[in-house]
């Protein structure tokens, strides 16, 4: 079976273009509901791995570290493979260091397999832009929306689901909460390899340049302000639960966490 890939923007019926808005849609989520599960599980995961608050920082810094050192890496990977299935190997990637999260026996391990899950989320990153241009070339600033919207969804979901609905499913184990979001992350992969427009050849010399104009400064102002902006949302989400665990009002994370992602 051909893996499907980037596509010639071909097929513009209702159809095929409702198709590819879910696929987008689908895959912006998956690119956060992994991360976005560590937060309403910290308080849990501190008292179970007896967690420094400088450990806990640790694993909030992970991601964003890997998202700056894999994206290079993950741009190679469009140009060679394709950008449909460099994002369905991201989720598998995303889906894998999930489940090792729930596995770890220890702080270590929980570092070692949050870099699995932050490497498959960055190799995502820049595969959105030139598959939303390529599967929507004539509608790119909608594409774009599409997906960004799924990101923030899937930003939200975690923090809205995971302490009413999914610890009481899995009887309150935070290891297989984690488990618990890998699977959309499978099942989202599935989908884009089974609904995807087929691949065709990369004409655009765009996907060729893969490596960033280091000397840009307009690259360089964009990423300090993405790179702050990113820092700080990160590193709230992960200290918040904790402090509202450690001033006696629990029953706040939750709430807390679902206004500051929703407020975006």
């Amino acid at each position: 079976m051909r893996l499907p890939g980037t596509a010639d923007g071909g097929g513009t019926s209702p159809a095929s273009v409702f198709n590819r808005v879910v696929l987008l849609w689908l895959a912006g989520n998956g690119m956060r509901m992994t991360i976005l599960a560590v937060p309403p599980l910290i308080p849990l995961i501190h008292r179970d791995l007896n967690m420094s608050e400088t450990e806990v920082g640790i694993l909030a810094g992970l991601p964003v570290v890997l998202f700056a050192c894999a994206a290079i890496p993950g741009s190679l990977l469009i140009v060679r493979f394709g950008a449909a299935t460099t994002v369905v190997a991201g989720l598998l990637i995303t889906a894998l260091g999930s489940a090792l999260r729930g596995t770890a026996p220890n702080v270590l391990a929980l570092y070692a397999a949050t870099v699995v899950t932050g490497f498959g989320v960055a190799v995502m990153h820049p595969s959105m832009p030139p598959l939303a241009r390529s599967w929507m070339p004539h509608r790119i600033g909608f594409a774009t929306a599409i997906y960004a919207n799924g990101l923030l969804i899937g930003e939200i979901l975690p923090v809205l689901l995971t302490l009413p609905v999914v610890l009481p499913l899995v009887n309150a184990s935070w290891r297989l909460g984690f488990a618990f979001w890998a699977v959309p992350c499978v099942a989202v992969a599935m989908v884009i390899l089974a609904a995807a427009p087929p691949r065709h050849a990369i004409k655009d010399a765009f996907h060729h340049r893969w490596w960033p104009d280091w000397s840009s400064g307009l690259l360089w102002r964009l990423g300090l302000v993405l790179g702050g902006a990113n820092a700080s949302y990160f590193t709230t989400n992960h200290f918040l639960p904790d402090y509202l665990s450690q001033i006696g009002r629990p029953d706040l994370v939750g709430p807390a966490l679902v206004v500051l992602n929703t407020a975006q």
